[in-house]
Order: C-alpha cells, then structure tokens, then sequence
C-alpha cells in the first residue's frame, strides 16, 4: 500500500492542475452515484417488509425509488466517464510534457547513457497511456470508500458481528497489493529484455532498416534473438503473475468464507425469528455489492499501485545533481570570442564505464580557428566535438571560452551559439519550416530567413520539390509528404544549422557521408566561406570532423586523434612533413584515389 497515498496525490494533483472545474464535476457525479448503489439495498428491504405487511402503494412507491437509484447509479457513472475522460488526455498530454523535460533535463547526454536511466524512461512511456485509466480508479476508489462506508453502517446496525464482513474485505486487498508488488520487481527486471527485444524487432521490420535486413537474410537472425530476449522477459513476468493469481486467489478465499458466514447468520436468525425477511434480503444484498465492491477495489489498486510506480519512477528520472544548482550564478557565453577555447587535461569516460574515450587532452583553439579533426574509428573525435558543444561535462580537466570554464557557464546560453549538422543528423518528417526552423527557433516563421540557410545549404532545388513550399510535408509516415534521399535531408540538416545567427562555434560532424563528389566540394566551398564570414563577425572557431583528408586540407589546425590520445597537433603540410599517423593516413587514403 506504500504507492496508494503518493499515487492518489500524484493523479489528482495531476488532475487539478489540468482542470479543477472538471475534476470536481467527475468527483461529485462519481459520488453520487456511489451513494445510490446501498440505497438501493435499503429501499429492496422496505419494500419486502411493505409487501410482506400487503401496504402495496409503499411497495410501489420503494420500487420505483430503488428503479429511479439504479438510473440515477448508471447515469452519474456514464456522465463522470465523459468528465474524466478528458481530464485524462489532459492529463496524459501533462504527463508526457514533464517525460520529454526529465528527458532533457540536464544539458548534457549523460543520463540517456546510463542503461538504468534508458530503461526507467521506456518503462514510464509505456506506462503513460494508462494515465486515463488511473484517474478514473482514483475517482472511482473515493466513491467506493463512500460505498463501504455506508455499507457498514447499514451492516453494523443490524448485527454488530457483521462488521467483520468489511474487516475481511480488506485480506484480498492486501493480498493483491503483495501481487502487485511482485510484478512490479518482475517488470523491471523484464525492462531491458523487453527493450532489446522491441529494438531487434524495430530493426526487422522498420522502414530504414528493413531492406538492409532482406538483403542480408537476417530477418531469421533477428527474429530468433528477438524471440530469445521476450522469452527471457516473459519467463520473469510468467513467474511473478503465477504467484500473484495465488496470492490473489487466497485473499478472494478468505472473504468468500465471510460472506458465506454472514449469509448463514442472518438466515439463521430469520428462522429463529430473530429478524425479520426484509433483513434478510438486505443482508444478501449489502454482501453481494460488497463482494463486487472489494473485486472492484483490487483492479482499481492495481491500477493505482502502476500509476504510483510511474509517479515514482518519474521523480526518478530526475537529475541526481542539476548541471548548474543556481543559475542566477552561471555564467554568460561572450558575444564574440577574443582568445578562443582551452582544453586542460581534458578525459571522459561514459557512464558505468572504466574505459577512457580520450585521454588528457591539452589544446589551445584560437578565437577564428579553422579546427579539423581526423582520426581512425573510435578515436574520439565526436565525443571530443560533443564536450566541446557542453553535450557532455569532462570526467577530467576542464574547457575554457575565453578563460571561462564551461562548467561554470550556462549550458543552454553556450548551446545557443552553437551551429551543428552532426554525423546522424536528425530528420524530421515535419512540414520543411520545421526541418529548417528547427535550428532557430526565433526565426521560424521568418521566410526569408528560411530561405536564405536553404540557399545556403544548396537545399533550394528541395525545398522546390516540396509541395506548398516552406509549408509542404517531408517523409510519408505521417501523411502524404515528400520522401527524400539521404543526401537531400543532409542539405536540410545542414540548412538548420545555418540558420544560426552569429555562431560562435560551428561543427559539421562527418557532414559529406551522403553527398556526391561534385555536392562536397560544394558543400565545403561554402562551408569555407562561412567559417571566413563567421570568423571575421565573431571570431568563431570551426570544427570540421571528417575521414576524407582531401576535405582537411583547408584547416588552420588539425587534430589527430588515437585511442582517445591527441597524438599530433597542426597544418596540413607540417604534419606531412612530420610524418606519423597523419602523414600515414594520408597517404594511404591519396593512393586508394590516386
């Protein structure tokens, strides 16, 4: 019972905040019509007792007292499900807000990269469509308190004994918070086989990853493993829902003996003379709605123990340390950079791991830098670009802009003066405002704008294709839009990034994998010319992250990455000369297109 308490506060909390006015209509109409259900009891007593004593117009008129309580039990109950309907799509929408901002409630990536933290999100967004479902149980619990209340006191005043019949409904209701418990564990040890088994599963039949999937005969690969994920999955959840029914069966044991009890004693006394018939059927009555009433009360528990399982599991996606604790303290990112970035023994390891992803990294980037940074595969060249942009905080050392320590500085203030087309760039199937917009929230209902980074990009000959332009839909999953080729939604991803105003850094992580030859040189013709503009406006230093060394050339500064370490540092002729990994790479590559 320890989730009841802070999952009814959490849903009508919840409920109050999306619209009180509603919440108190559902609670009054629910109440209601819980009140009508053991008056009706009562009113099938008087009028045995009335047909009994042959006073039928009494009969008649109780008769159609009890009728007028049964239509008044369903009509309250039928109004307050359309009340509480809508609060709980209100209520979901809330919900599913507050999961996108824990989400990203610190700046950097580390929480969506601990396995612990991954798992407890996909748990609450599969959770968050039964909100519906959980406020309706905490209304509908609050009218069955009234119900069993009322019961009681009719019970107790016929015979004192009979207020064990309630006591005993309370056996099956702790049995089943036991149950629930137990699947609880279970479903959490379920989570990350679950989650693998939707991923394998994502990837077999997904539009991206299908026909790569056909072509390599591994649909038969997936399946099996998905299949041995799910069973490892199911075969934890089969355990805990085998020993809950029998938890659950013992508690439904104990009050169907009370019940038979009862009925036995009032029946008892009615041949005694004791009580009278009417008592009688009251008594059967009363226990029938009773029996329901605790059936009903162990579906509604369960239904607010998950609800209080996603409620505390929601506080526990939040942040353990806020990025910055008070950020009236943090500190500004300059306007313009003057020195340029600082890395002092800079380290990072991911979350849970021990394996450093780079190394002691010591680098001086001068304001106006044209930074290139190479490296084989797993080198750590996007990580270093991704501490750089304040997406992860330094395990080791620290970054300074300008002599300011980033760890000091408001993370979403430096972001905002970073322009980024990263390597898996997002696409996003919206109208093409929104692709583009995207990157400059400020200006997205700027047309000209829009249209100048799609210029920019060479992104114009696609937005052209676009049906109803800047307004026209992008990819088929959600309507009739536009499907696009790899490398026209990378000049969409690099369009977002242009559209930043006044950039202080600027990356374009790996930005030519889906381009053709004659689009990268294009590409990086412009990219050239914006590095130049944006260094002579704001000193802005640029990152160019990339395999393709003919690409590099036109750096100020390259970087040479290996196993996490800078090993070489400098120009493009100067490292030539130097030799090494960099003269190594480069020639090795200039022979594979010589």
């Amino acid at each position: 019972m320890t989730d009841l308490i802070p999952a009814l506060r959490h849903l009508l909390t919840l409920a109050w905040q999306c619209d009180p006015r509603r919440l108190l209509r559902a609670a009054a109409m629910v109440a209601a019509g819980c009140l009508a259900t053991p008056l009706i009891a009562l009113c099938l007593k008087g009028l045995t007792t009335e047909t009994l004593a042959g006073r039928g117009g009494s009969a008649v008129l109780l008769g159609l007292a009890a009728a007028a309580l049964l239509v008044l039990e369903l009509m309250m109950g039928h109004f307050a499900h359309l009340a509480y309907f809508e609060l709980g799509d209100l209520g979901e929408v809330e919900l599913q807000n507050r999961l996108v901002a824990l989400a990203h409630g610190r700046p950097g990536l580390e929480d969506l990269d601990t396995p612990r933290f991954a798992d407890t999100l996909a748990l609450v967004r599969d959770d968050l469509p039964r909100t519906r479902a959980s406020l309706e149980a905490a209304l509908q619990l609050g009218g069955l308190a009234i119900q069993l209340g009322l019961t009681a006191v009719l019970l107790g005043l016929l015979d004192p004994w009979l207020l064990l019949l309630p006591l005993l409904g309370a056996v099956p209701v702790l049995a089943g918070n036991r149950a629930q418990r137990l699947l609880d564990t279970a479903k959490e040890s379920a989570a990350p086989h679950q989650r693998l088994g939707r991923h394998l599963l994502d990837v077999a039949t997904g539009h991206a990853t299908a026909k790569e999937a056909r072509l390599a005969g591994a649909a038969p690969f997936l399946l099996a493993r998905h299949h041995r994920e799910w069973q490892a999955g199911t075969r934890l959840l089969g355990r805990a829902h085998t020993r809950a029914a029998a938890l659950r069966a013992g508690g439904q044991l104990c009050f169907a003996l009370g019940y038979a009890a009862a009925i036995w004693l009032v029946v008892r006394q009615a041949q005694h003379g004791v009580s009278p018939l009417g008592d009688v059927i009251l008594v059967i009555t009363l226990a029938a709605q009773l029996s329901l009433q605790v059936g009903t009360a162990i579906q509604l528990l369960t239904v607010l123990q998950d609800a209080g399982r996603t409620a505390h599991r929601l506080d526990a996606l939040k942040p353990l340390t806020p990025f910055h604790a008070n950020k009236s303290d943090a500190t500004s990112a300059p306007l313009v950079l003057t020195r340029g970035i600082r890395l002092e023994h800079v380290s990072f390891q991911y979350p849970g791991s021990t394996r450093r992803v780079l190394d002691d990294v010591t680098l001086d980037i001068p304001a106006g830098t044209a930074l290139a940074v190479v490296g084989e595969n797993g080198a750590g060249k996007s990580t270093l670009v991704k501490l750089l942009c304040g997406l992860y905080r330094p395990t080791g050392g620290r970054i300074l802009v300008d002599g300011v320590d980033l760890a000091a500085a408001d993370p979403a203030d430096w972001q905002h003066r970073i322009a980024t087309l990263f390597q898996d760039f997002a696409r996003l199937e919206l109208r093409l405002r929104d692709n583009t917009g995207i990157g400059d929230l400020d200006r997205i209902d700027d047309d000209a704008a829009l249209s100048a980074a799609l210029d920019a990009a060479e992104a114009a000959p696609v937005a052209a294709a676009v049906p109803g332009g800047l307004d026209g839909l992008i990819g088929r999953s959600y309507g009739d839009g536009v499907d696009l080729s790899g490398g026209q939604w990378q000049k969409l991803g690099l369009a977002r990034a242009l559209l930043r105003r006044d950039p202080l850094l600027l990356v374009l992580d790996e930005p030519a994998s889906a381009l053709d030859a004659a689009a990268e040189q294009t590409l990086f013709e412009r990219f050239a010319r914006l590095v130049a503009d944006s260094r002579a406006r704001t000193g802005a230093v640029s990152v160019l992250v990339s395999h393709r060394f003919s690409t590099v050339r036109m750096a100020d500064l390259i970087l040479v990455l290996e196993h996490g370490r800078l090993v070489q540092a400098g120009g493009h002729r100067e490292l030539l000369d130097a030799g090494g990994l960099y003269a190594e790479l480069y020639r090795l590559q200039a022979r594979v297109y010589a």
